[in-house]
């Protein structure tokens, strides 16, 4: 990004405005007349996408929901698409190996989080900006031009960003009946290791269920330590510190906060607080909620939070926030679609993606299934379960509305805030912005050296950040693996490549 964003409520009330204008029409499925505009239907021939993404779950009402998609994709754009879900702990070997075997698919999820940078080293994805200029005017109009500008390497557009909020605090979810049943004082816990008494009361008086559910890529250590206290810069290792005020790149895995918290996930995980599979778990944390054997786990959070995870889990959910909000360039690219290099007809594809900003009927079709079988409506704007349906047993339960288009423009649920929408606003505008924000790191140069380094970061991180091993033993012995595979190679082309873009910025 070129400039530094300015998080305004004149972008929120500017989208808003363009969705009454854009998306008015689209309530319900139109008729056959209608056509993507400055498209003629009648010149495109019959297109079949394949869309994949990360989830948690493979709704069993999934076919159901894109039959609906394609009888309206059909007369949008003359095309059918398939929907298809990937489990997030199968989704960085599953999509390895359909690019390496080169198999059709239009549409994938990527972030900075997520291997943005590393897919455009690879030539994996594609540059976007011609087609955004000629199907992607719809898309241009809801985003504010500097978040346009997030999904940009080396001045080319490679994916778009989900028009969301921009900013994140890390903290705890619990299930809110037994926060109530212990009276626990969530307003005394002000960081990570206040909740020690909390947990060590689940786990005396409530058998079988684990204090604090983790899985191998995500416990308590990395939500906080990842753009929490530090700014990641994407790909690669080497961070900033959130506290600091010049831009200096350091390695995360010797800073004091690391070996910190390493410390209290093994003083946990020998206490019986985690789980004892999570360094090889990857089942979504909630599922272990849902099925009734978690209290809690550490997630990043915005408002609605609470919610979405009630929705997730089936049981009511409250959340205890342990860092305040802040705004990265990874915030601003943390959802995003970009085209693969597999796709045969990308314009399709762009097509497809300029809807999801635009047609609030598909939109909300791929978020929360068929009107009158998964949702009914309470008004224009708010939904509820169907007679006899709730969170546990609905068909269609993806649950990803941040993930796809235009988030404003999809229903709110009947137990969230009305006004949420007006919250993130809020959320963004008081978010702490990162000195480094607007930053793209572009590991080409190092690619070798990050891969060697995920290599390497294979055999310990997951031990080290569920607690299953000695981190005072271990973390030495992993930062020499790391140095050996590059890490100080790739820290300095990461501190080049920042130093330049400051002297750019000014600063």
């Amino acid at each position: 990004m070129k400039k530094k964003l300015s998080l305004t409520m004149a972008v929120v009330m500017s989208s808003l405005l363009v969705l009454s204008a854009c998306g008015g029409r689209t309530e319900s499925a139109p008729g056959p007349s209608a056509s993507v505009a400055g498209t003629d239907k009648g010149g495109l021939k019959p297109y079949h996408m394949v869309m994949i993404f990360p989830s948690g779950v493979v709704p069993k009402d999934l076919p159901a929901v894109q039959d609906e998609m394609n009888k309206y994709l059909k007369e949008k754009i003359n095309a059918t698409i398939e929907i298809r879900p990937i489990d997030w702990g199968a989704w960085g070997n599953k999509t390895n190996l359909m690019f390496a075997s080169n198999e059709q698919f239009d549409l994938m999820f990527t972030s900075s989080w997520l291997g943005l940078g590393q897919q455009v080293a690879k030539g994996q994805i594609i540059p976007l900006d011609d087609l955004m200029e000629k199907h992607g005017k719809g898309i241009k109009e809801v985003l504010d031009p500097a978040y346009v500008q997030g999904g940009k390497i080396d001045g080319k557009s490679y994916a778009v960003v989900t028009n969301k909020e921009f900013a994140a605090t890390k903290g705890i979810v619990m299930r809110k009946d037994l926060v109530d049943k212990y009276k626990f004082d969530l307003s005394a816990v002000k960081e990570l290791k206040d909740l020690e008494p909390i947990f060590e009361t689940i786990k005396k008086n409530e058998p079988g269920m684990t204090p604090l559910q983790a899985k191998f890529d995500r416990t308590a250590s990395t939500v906080l330590t990842g753009y929490g206290l530090f700014d990641m810069l994407g790909d690669g290792p080497g961070v900033l510190d959130r506290k600091s005020k010049e831009l200096k790149v350091i390695n995360l895995y010797e800073t004091p906060e690391y070996m910190e918290y390493a410390k209290l996930m093994r003083k946990w995980f020998q206490a019986g607080y985690i789980n004892k599979d999570a360094a090889t778990q990857k089942d979504n944390e909630s599922n272990a909620v849902k099925a009734g054997k978690a209290f809690a786990y550490a997630e990043s959070m915005k408002p609605g939070f609470d919610m979405q995870e009630t929705r997730n889990t089936g049981v009511p959910m409250v959340t205890v926030e342990l860092t305040k909000p802040y705004t990265t360039t990874g915030d601003t690219t943390s959802a995003m679609f970009a085209i693969p290099n597999t796709s045969k007809d990308p314009e399709r594809a762009m097509m497809f993606l300029n809807l999801l900003y635009t047609d609030k009927y598909l939109l909300n079709l791929l978020d929360w299934g068929v009107e009158g079988k998964h949702f009914v409506k309470k008004s224009d704007n708010i939904i509820d379960y169907p007679q006899g349906v709730e969170a546990k047993n609905v068909g269609y339960n993806l649950n990803l509305p941040w993930m796809f288009g235009n988030q404003l423009n999809s229903y709110l649920w009947t137990n969230e805030d009305p006004k949420l929408w007006e919250k993130y606003k809020a959320f963004n505008e008081g978010a702490d912005k990162s000195i480094a924000l607007g930053f793209v790191f572009n590991p080409e140069k190092v690619k070798n050296e990050i891969a060697a380094v995920n290599n390497a970061a294979q055999q310990y991180s997951a031990a080290i950040n569920t607690g299953s091993l000695d981190p005072e033993q271990t973390i030495p012995q992993f930062n020499q693996k790391l140095k050996a595979a590059g890490l100080d190679k790739i820290i300095a082309e990461k501190q080049r490549q920042l130093t330049e873009w400051g002297k750019a910025q000014g600063k």
